[in-house]
């Protein structure tokens, strides 16, 4: 069990955590929830020891490991396999061991305590979990460092999993993943056999994995049972009964403030007025409920122009030079179009994006426009273009004077409040801003000529679960068209009514909702590790140049059962080989002789593998 007890934290004179009591039961899956800074991460890193508490402590049983996902690997060119294989600190060290140790009962102990771990089947394991959040099979050996920092985070979370830590810690897992590697990985975490904790701005992640949640709100922890959808309808009713309890309390202290004001002057009243005034200082005052979604969005609606607004005409898209990215893609944009382009990352969903966006031409067939279409387009490294420096309203206003729009200053600041822009916020400078705020400042800058079409690419990554309904909502007000790749399910499903697929080289319509989408990821990616295996035995196959049994007959029978019984004969031979070599005695013998015996093995292993492929071959025969 995980116990926090009188947590407190504070930073210079703001208190982040203020006197906080949770008990996490082992096997519990906890959503660690809240708006942006309400201090989620902190609490994270006071429970794994990077933050030392002002008051209270955390406290967990000490034979459990402790996991979380790693922001720090260094740079450096071992293969992916071999960096997850490595996160497992105990079975990597073993496995030093065995080429150190000489006590031969040391080295006994050493690979029966690798049998006890089952780090045989290690490797498999690990390439499961890399393939499934979206590495190819021959990407596993390549070198860490040839890899961008999404992929990169997506290797430390394989390493974190691979471990299976008693408590795991997620921080925002998802934010590097595309849509096809979340849906695996919300399958994993709802199967994770020990205590998960995951901060996450993901509903369908959160309802799909969790089964308890944490609310960080007003530097307090409250805890709830079941997902995020139960946490939402019972907050709902507790902050409906606290403005009741609320609105009934002011009532009474407006009756009793009544009474002291008219009679606390007459003798006959003073000890009655003298009472209520002792009565109200008392009283426990309930709060009002502010609403915490203060965040509002609105996307100014464009004037009606005749559709097609843009059709794409046996269309090759791509980088020059190089080969197209996208062939043959044929397709409408109407003024009232609401389309989400689904796929995995690499295979063409931004460039598809671009060539909309006019950023990006065709290399063959044919794109075109409405000459009234006017375009909004979101995209997540537009943040790294801003100026630091400047303000809110002095971005807004250099861009509208630069397009030619209309720079008057209460219009400018107008525009940035429907986006959530107080007064105070849109005069601070944009490096002051949160990421979720820059997104917003985002919103406002792709929207502010009301655009027919809205483009968003990637839209909620910095956005919490609050900020992404009033997206949400926002969208559906909206009566322009809009495009959107996304990561995040539920904004798919809320907002668009047509389904793209992004996949080998195409652009189709997908026919059907975001669960039939599910099930083809899951076939789909069962196929590609079907013919993934296939080409790797090939490989082997042809590396080894076996004797290959070709159009099996009646006749050829003969040879199937001759190799079935060589497989059977060679898999005694196994047993009887690591039953010696699992034997204390058998290191003790000549050294020469040991060696021998291991040679023999790695050689029995090859040869038994090498008949095992002759007897698929001849089964696919």
């Amino acid at each position: 069990m995980l116990t926090i007890s009188n947590l407190t934290y504070k930073i210079g004179g703001r208190t982040i955590l203020d006197d906080c009591n949770a008990n996490i039961m082992d096997g519990w899956k906890t959503g660690v929830i809240g708006l942006n800074g309400a201090g989620k991460s902190t609490l994270f890193k006071l429970i794994s020891g990077e933050l030392q508490a002002d008051g209270g402590e955390v406290t967990r049983p000490a034979d459990q490991r402790f996991g979380m996902v790693r922001q720090d690997i260094p740079e450096t060119d071992t293969p992916l396999i071999d960096i997850v294989l490595a996160a497992d600190e105990v079975m990597a060290d073993l496995w030093r061991r065995t080429e150190t140790e000489t006590d031969p009962n040391k080295i006994a102990e050493i690979y029966e305590k690798l049998s006890d771990i089952d780090a045989y089947s290690a490797p498999a394991k690990a390439a499961k979990l890399l393939t499934g959040l979206g590495f190819k099979e021959e990407e596993l050996q390549q070198p860490f460092s040839s890899f961008s920092g999404g992929w990169r985070m997506r290797v430390a979370l394989a390493a974190a999993l691979f471990v299976e830590p008693e408590i795991l810690l997620l921080d925002e897992p998802t934010n590097h993943l595309d849509l096809e590697a979340i849906m695996w990985l919300e399958t994993y975490l709802a199967a994770y056999p020990h205590t998960l904790l995951i901060i996450s701005h993901d509903r369908e992640v959160l309802n799909r994995c969790i089964d308890h949640v944490v609310h960080v709100d007003n530097q307090k922890l409250t805890m709830y049972t079941g997902n995020y959808d139960t946490f939402e309808k019972e907050r709902a009713e507790a902050l409906g009964l606290q403005q009741k309890m609320f609105e009934k309390q002011q009532a009474e202290r407006e009756h009793m403030q009544k009474f002291v004001d008219r009679f606390k002057a007459k003798a006959s009243k003073a000890k009655q007025a003298q009472s209520r005034m002792k009565a109200l200082e008392k009283m426990d005052l309930v709060d009002a409920v502010i609403s915490s979604r203060a965040v509002h969005f609105t996307f100014p609606n464009p004037e009606k122009i005749p559709s097609p607004m843009i059709a794409i005409s046996k269309a090759d898209i791509g980088y020059a030079p190089g080969a197209p990215v996208l062939r043959q893609v044929h397709e409408n944009i109407d003024h009232d179009d609401r389309i989400a382009i689904l796929g995995a990352n690499g295979n063409g969903k931004s460039t598809m994006m671009k060539l909309i966006a006019d950023k990006l031409g065709v290399m063959a067939g044919e794109v075109n426009r409405s000459k009234k279409l006017r375009i909004g387009y979101f995209s997540q490294h537009q943040t790294e273009e801003l100026d630091v420096n400047a303000t809110p309203y002095e971005e807004m206003m250099k861009m509208v004077r630069e397009s030619g729009g209309d720079a008057k200053e209460h219009k400018v600041r107008a525009k940035l409040g429907a986006f959530g822009f107080s007064r105070d916020l849109l005069d601070n400078k944009i490096s002051t801003l949160s990421g979720g705020e820059k997104a917003r400042l985002l919103f406002a800058f792709m929207s502010f000529d009301a655009p027919h079409l809205l483009l968003l690419d990637e839209p909620t990554n910095h956005l919490d679960i609050d900020a992404r309904e009033a997206l949400v909502q926002a969208l559906n007000n909206y009566e322009g068209a809009i495009i959107i790749v996304s990561h995040d399910p539920n904004m798919i499903e809320r907002v668009a009514d047509r389904l793209w697929l992004v996949k080998d080289g195409s652009c189709d319509h997908f026919e059907g909702n975001l669960d039939d989408y599910r099930e083809f990821t899951i076939q789909a990616r069962r196929e590609d590790r079907k013919k993934d295996k296939k080409k790797a035995k090939e490989k082997a196959r042809a590396n080894e140049a076996p004797q290959k049994i070709k159009n099996v007959s009646p006749i050829d029978q003969k040879q199937v059962i001759k190799v079935e019984k060589k497989i059977e004969r060679l898999g005694q031979e196994k047993s009887d080989l690591e039953a010696q070599m699992s034997d204390p005695a058998f290191y003790q013998k000549d050294q020469d002789f040991i060696a021998g015996v291991q040679k023999k093995y790695d050689a029995l292993i090859k040869d038994l593998e090498h008949h095992e492929a002759l007897w698929l071959d001849a089964q696919e025969a």
